[in-house]
């Protein structure tokens, strides 16, 4: 049986929940959940959170047919990505009954840094470990928004199946099993993606805002421009006119917006350039499905393919 958590824990998180944090992890050594005998004859089963949507993605793969093994999304899925995420009471009863917390790391989840201090229970997993990270503009400090790289993904889901592997000795077989069977589909994916985006004619792009830095990296693209820094900042009129300048230098034919925002910004700048407004999603937001991140990824390509010919 896994750890069972004091029952001031809750009285703990509450508290924190009048803290309105921001953000865009925490590092616990790796160490078994030993079994703890509080009724001999059931045995409770293994909670895993994980932070938000493509985390929750990558651990549901991992965790795919393990006994006893439950799968939470801490925030809901249709949260996106967690710039000025406050913690909700939901996100806390879901992390309450967790004995393992999946993040992606690389500062996304700071806003969770005093809640995780106060449980020295939970095990944590950076998935970003050891990814070598893109630095933000100005005072941004890294981007995080690794899991956009089809490689990074793979080592996100290598690093969360040793270490669930690490943390669940009697499942470690299952955990590494299913680790490298999802490896395999993403590594397939990122051929598929190389054969068609390697080499296009026109690889500058404009994104809506800076989630797309190690997708670019990844496929050789040019991020000439983001539209809005933030998402749900509109840019100033002066940005707005730098980016629709920069454009009609460049000749650039497609804007990308995201599914999650509104399109105004793109739309205007779209009338004034005569480019077109595409969707690109960055895999915050979707199905919860264990298929979810490659047929996602597969449709940017559909888009990308018809966006850059």
């Amino acid at each position: 049986m896994y750890l069972k958590k004091s029952k001031l824990v809750w009285v703990v998180l509450v508290s924190l929940l009048v803290l309105v944090l921001s953000g865009c992890g925490t590092n616990n050594e790796v160490k078994p959940i030993i079994s703890q005998n509080t009724d001999t004859k059931t045995e409770r089963s293994l909670t895993i959170a994980a932070s938000f949507y493509p985390m929750y993605i990558f651990t549901l793969n991992i965790t795919r047919d393990v006994p006893d093994v439950n799968v939470v999304s801490l925030t809901k899925p249709t949260t996106g990505c967690l710039h000025d995420y406050a913690v909700t009471p939901d996100d806390m009863k879901n992390l309450e009954g967790a004995q393992i917390l999946v993040i992606n790391g690389a500062g996304m989840e700071s806003f969770m840094d005093k809640v995780i201090s106060q449980i020295p229970d939970l095990k944590v997993i950076d998935s970003s470990q050891g990814i070598p990270l893109i630095q933000g503009d100005g005072d941004e400090g890294d981007n995080p928004h690794v899991w956009l790289s089809v490689t990074n993904a793979i080592a996100q889901v290598k690093t969360i199946g040793a270490q669930l592997a690490s943390l669940d000795p009697p499942h470690a077989s299952k955990y590494q099993e299913n680790t490298q069977a999802y490896i395999e589909k993403l590594e397939a994916l990122r051929t598929k993606m190389h054969q068609t985006l390697d080499g296009v004619q026109q690889p500058n792009i404009v994104t809506f805002h800076e989630a797309f830095p190690y997708f670019a990296k990844e496929f050789n693209l040019n991020t000439v421009g983001v539209i809005e820094r933030e998402p749900g900042s509109a840019p100033s009129a002066k940005e707005l006119s730098e980016t629709i300048e920069q454009i009609k230098t460049l000749e650039i034919k497609a804007l990308f917006a995201e599914p999650q925002y509104p399109t105004k910004a793109a739309d205007t700048i779209a009338k004034e350039t005569g480019a077109k407004v595409y969707i690109l999603d960055p895999i915050v937001t979707g199905p919860m499905e264990a298929d979810a991140y490659v047929n996602l990824m597969e449709s940017n390509l559909i888009t990308l393919q018809e966006a850059l010919k």
